[in-house]
């Protein structure tokens, strides 16, 4: 076995702290990373404290992973001694299925294996970044350009390709009005690709201190959601609309803004269930939807959009030291607009 450090929760009511563990020995078809960032997710607060039910403990956490390749098998094909390399979501699936035959991996049918919280498939706990080192089939390990700042690609691995994904599911691009719900970790991310696609976009927001970010982004128009006047300004225009809230929040405002057969998607996870008036939808055939991450080729057709774009996300660098604060932050929203752990910080 592996010797790894990093921070863990030991149960929903403990705060992160330093936890030493064990990683499987590689094999032949594994890279094993030193770990250079990681990137800070909502979900990973939602899972230290249990809020969905299904947190397992000691719990790692972290799946928006980038490192050097220190170590490769003797089967890699993909990675050598010194490549960047990153780690999403998740670390592999069933490989069977449809969803994964079609490269459509988060979709697996027998359920994608977590890059944390989960259970691999000798039944042992997955751990994720934060912490020093990480061991995963090269299968499902993305190489990274070195033209990017680093920090800034790790929020791609989950951020990134959440909002990448339904962008190009539903063909956004020039010609296309396009509205995104919210500015944090995701939306902001779907502002930026939904502009270097060619669309029109309308950042939606509510508060417009925001708005001078959001043109900087690359909104053409930002809307404030509490007026009800600019609201109805723009009824039945939209060809599509990305939902990045994960707070509660009428959906029905937003379906009125749609054409007809447009889609909004929801990519954020509220903790309350909406109230949908299925007029809203039925009467102009609008649709509306969600969408998870992406799969293992279109995450690296979208790290690759980037490199050749140079984009990446607006972070905040912090040492894992500060992570209670930075999970505090968040919860306020106080972050422009990921946080991302230097993990050179865990040698302190």
């Amino acid at each position: 076995m592996m010797k790894s450090f990093g921070y863990a929760a030991q149960s929903a009511k403990t705060p992160l702290a330093p936890f030493k563990f064990e990683r499987r020995d590689p094999g032949p078809n594994d890279v094993v990373i030193d770990i250079q960032f990681c990137g800070v997710c909502h979900s990973d607060l939602h899972q230290i404290r249990n809020e969905w039910d299904d947190s397992l403990y000691p719990m790692v956490p972290g799946h928006e992973i980038v490192g050097r390749v220190v170590s490769v098998g003797s089967a890699v094909t993909k990675f050598k001694v010194g490549d960047t390399a990153g780690v999403g979501v998740f670390v592999d699936s069933c490989r069977v299925c449809p969803s994964c035959k079609a490269g459509e991996q988060q979709y697996c049918d027998l359920g994608m294996i977590p890059t944390y919280n989960g259970r691999d498939k000798n039944g042992d706990l997955t751990f994720g970044g934060y912490a020093n080192n990480i061991v995963v089939d090269e299968a499902y390990t993305y190489p990274i350009s070195p033209k990017l700042n680093l920090a800034g690609v790790a929020p791609l691995l989950c951020a990134g390709i959440t909002t990448y994904s339904p962008l190009r599911h539903w063909k956004v691009g020039k010609g296309k009005k396009v509205g995104i719900v919210g500015l944090g970790g995701l939306g902001h991310m779907g502002l930026k690709f939904a502009h270097s696609f060619g669309a029109h976009v309308v950042q939606f927001t509510t508060s417009l201190s925001k708005k001078e970010d959001a043109l900087r982004l690359g909104a053409d128009e930002v809307v404030l959601s509490k007026d009800s006047a600019a609201m109805r300004a723009h009824a039945s225009s939209f060809d599509f609309i990305l939902d990045t809230a994960s707070a509660p929040h009428d959906l029905n405002l937003y379906l009125a803004l749609l054409k007809r057969d447009a889609a909004m998607v929801l990519v954020g996870l509220p903790d309350q269930p909406p109230t949908v008036q299925v007029g809203a939808l039925a009467f102009q055939r609008r649709v509306l939807s969600g969408s998870a991450i992406g799969g293992i080729p279109e995450t690296q057709e979208m790290l690759d959009y980037c490199a050749e774009h140079n984009i990446v996300a607006d972070v905040e660098m912090i040492p894992i030291q500060k992570i209670a604060e930075a999970y505090d932050r968040m919860l306020r929203n106080d972050v422009k607009y990921r946080f991302v752990i230097d993990m050179a910080s865990l040698q302190k």
